[in-house]
């Protein structure tokens, strides 16, 4: 790669900006001035954990310094500079042509890199090679072909983004590929999940995402184990359904196989902040061996086609319910010409009287309204209490157990298909990739409080 991006190598948002506005690049030569003191050297790769703010810069003598870029300092290119990436380290496995072939799609999260002590640099994998070295046992489980579908932090993903990446699996799955990895970043994987489950008609082979909470630089990093067991599940399991794989204890010994619909991540840093809501996980993955929890689960079909369905309405609205809220956020959406509302409820799934008004007018206006709850975990059940009756008699959709994120990305789905009230109504209450539990498992509940 001649030119990589600087948003591969860290670089964001304003910072970007400046340096794109002298078409500054990895390894071009800086020249930056902070007050009396100048800085010379060249650009280097920063960590995501890093200052966002902070160019990284190699001075003549060795050093790394970071310096901070505010409204006071001035930067300029002193010269173009050759990129060269370092070489990966020898390989510790030779990869066996008689393994199954898993694509590991690439959208921008670096789930496996590595630091190069000669530049201070992380690195991303973008080659097998590169792969194979920085997680030496996939060698043992398959031979991986690599692809970018995009390049942004998952924070930046978008509606079109998952139609990207969806086409990409699509290509692969219909190819030489028995399964597929997705290399995602954490914040957003969950969303991308439910995107492809509904996405991708006909699904016949496994699709993995996976992240890592900690980055690959970090001793505590959780990527190796994570792709590790995420190409053991493409390559090994017999599930034919969109999952995510990442860590089930806060230890490396195991990881669990969440349903792409029933995931959430549920805790800021933890390495075991994936778990599986209102279902059980589909299984376990220790030491590359896949073990299966449930036998609800779609089979692989060897001989199946999938079909790309990418007809989606992306003006679709998520409103939590807070105390005291009025009715304007939910019209203001009326006037900017939303299609579709999911309501983040309280309780059983319930909203305020001040909200019926807005709701009403959404109904005349034929905008579907569908209601979750915040508790996240249990099913609503709006026949309980009379507010919950009063909501159902206004048109509003109950959204069975399905977690709000899942319930928001399945209606821009479904407004894809149909716009007629009744056919929205039946669409969003049928299950279609898993979803909407038949049942409430007694097993499936919050994590149990320490004392």
């Amino acid at each position: 790669m001649a030119n990589p991006s600087l948003m591969m190598f860290g670089y964001t948002g304003r910072l970007r900006e400046v340096l794109e506005r002298i078409s500054a690049k990895v390894g071009d030569t800086l020249r930056v001035e902070k007050g009396d003191t100048v800085y010379e050297g060249t650009l280097m790769p920063r960590t995501e954990l890093g200052d966002p703010n902070c160019v990284v810069l190699k001075l003549p003598n060795g050093y790394n310094v970071g310096v901070r870029i505010g409204e006071d300092t001035k930067i300029s290119k002193l010269s173009s500079g050759k990129f060269r990436r370092p070489k990966p380290p020898p390989l510790l496995a030779k990869p066996d042509p008689s393994k199954p072939l898993v694509t590991i799609v690439g959208t921008g999260g670096t789930i496996a890199s590595r630091v190069d002590y000669r530049t201070g640099g992380v690195y991303p994998a973008f080659t097998p090679e590169e792969i194979y070295a920085s997680v030496p046992e996939i060698a043992e489980v398959a031979n991986v072909k690599l692809v970018e579908a995009c390049n942004v932090f998952s924070e930046h993903m978008t509606p079109d983004l998952w139609i990207r990446i969806a086409r990409t699996v699509v290509e692969e799955l219909n190819s030489d590929a028995r399964g597929v990895v997705i290399a995602h970043g954490t914040d957003t994987m969950a969303y991308t999940a439910a995107a492809l489950s509904f996405m991708l008609r006909g699904l016949h082979k496994p699709v993995v995402l996976v992240g890592s909470q900690r980055s690959s630089d970090r001793p505590s990093s959780d990527a190796p184990m994570n792709l590790l067991s995420a190409v053991a599940v493409a390559a090994r399991s017999q599930i034919a359904e969109v999952c995510v794989v990442m860590h089930g204890s806060v230890s490396d010994d195991f990881c669990l196989i969440h349903r792409g619909t029933k995931v959430r991540k549920c805790h800021t840093s933890r390495r075991d902040a994936f778990q599986t809501i209102n279902d059980l996980p589909l299984g376990i993955v220790r030491d590359r061996r896949v073990e299966m929890l449930t036998q609800d689960y779609r089979r692989m079909n060897p001989k199946g086609r999938v079909e790309l369905d990418d007809r989606i309405e992306p003006r679709v609205a998520l409103v939590k319910v807070t105390p005291g809220m009025s009715g304007d956020q939910v019209l203001a959406l009326l006037e900017l010409g939303y299609r579709g509302i999911v309501v983040e409820g309280t309780g059983l799934g319930h909203a305020p009287e001040s909200l019926f008004g807005a709701i009403k007018k959404a109904g005349e206006k034929g905008v579907p309204v569908v209601m979750t709850s915040q508790c996240l975990w249990g099913r609503i059940d709006m026949k309980v209490y009379s507010t919950g009756r009063d909501l159902l008699g206004m048109g509003v959709i109950p959204g069975e157990d399905m977690l709000p994120e899942v319930a928001y990305v399945k209606l821009m789905w479904v407004l894809g298909h149909v716009r007629k009230p009744d056919e929205v109504k039946a669409l969003m209450l049928k299950n279609v990739a898993g979803e909407i539990s038949s049942r409430t498992d007694l097993r499936t509940k919050p994590p149990s409080n320490p004392i």
